[in-house]
C-alpha cells in the first residue's frame, strides 16, 4: 500500500464539493473493485461501449492470472481518504522487448479529476516500472477532441509526442503514442512529435 500526502502542496488535495484529501492509498486491484472500475471507465466518457467491454476484459485478466499483480496485466487502485477507490491504473510488459513497458489503462472518478489522483496513479506506475528494470513507458491514446484534457495530461507528466498514425482508429481518429524514458539511455526528446510520423 502507497500513501501519497500533499500531492497539491502541504495543504492537501482539494477533493470533491472543497472536501480536503490528503491521503492516496494505492493497492493492487482486487474482486471487490470490478464494479467501480467499470462505473469510473463509464463515467469519464471518453470510452466506446467497445473499448469499456476490453477495459473490463484486461481486468478480469489481471486477476485470474496467478501472478498477479506482477504478470501480464499489472493493475492498482487507488482509494481516497474515505476508503473509496476513486482511480485505477493498468501497465505490464511489452511483448518481445527488454525493458519496454505499456501504460495500458488510467482513469480518475470526473468527480476527482484535477486533485492529483491522476499524478499520483501515473507516478506510481512509473516507479513500479523502474523496480522491475523497465526503462521506457509507453502510452497510447487517440486524437479526438474529447481526449484533449487526457493530452494534456501526459505532456505535462513529461511525456513527449513520438508517434502518430494517421486513421489509426478510424477516418480522423490518429493514434498517438506517447513515451517516458525511465532509465539511462537515448533521449525521447531529441526524436520528438516529428518521428515516425509526427507533424
Amino acid at each position: 500500500m502507497i500513501e501519497v500526502d500533499g500531492l497539491n502542496g502541504p495543504n492537501g488535495l482539494n477533493g470533491p464539493k472543497g472536501r480536503v484529501v490528503t491521503v492516496l492509498r494505492i493497492r493492487p486491484l482486487a474482486p471487490r473493485d470490478r464494479e467501480r472500475v467499470l462505473e469510473i471507465v463509464t463515467a469519464t466518457g471518453n470510452f466506446t461501449p467497445v473499448e469499456i467491454d476490453v477495459a473490463m476484459e484486461v481486468v478480469d485478466e489481471a486477476l485470474a492470472d496467478p501472478a498477479f499483480p506482477h504478470g501480464e496485466y499489472q493493475a492498482y487502485v487507488g482509494e481516497d481518504d474515505q476508503g473509496r477507490v476513486v482511480g485505477y491504473e493498468c501497465h505490464g510488459p511489452t511483448p518481445l522487448t527488454d525493458g519496454t513497458y505499456d501504460l495500458y489503462w488510467i482513469a480518475v472518478d470526473p468527480a476527482c479529476q484535477g486533485t492529483g489522483f491522476g499524478r499520483a496513479l501515473l507516478a506510481f506506475a512509473e516507479s513500479d516500472v523502474r523496480a522491475a528494470g523497465g526503462r521506457l513507458l509507453l502510452i497510447e491514446t487517440s486524437s479526438q477532441e474529447s481526449y484533449g484534457a487526457t493530452i494534456r495530461f501526459y505532456e505535462k507528466s513529461g511525456y513527449p509526442l513520438v508517434a502518430r498514425i494517421k486513421g489509426f482508429y478510424r477516418p480522423g481518429d490518429d493514434k498517438l503514442i506517447f513515451a517516458k524514458e525511465l532509465g539511462a539511455g537515448e533521449s525521447l526528446t531529441a526524436a520528438g512529435a516529428g518521428g515516425a510520423g509526427g507533424e
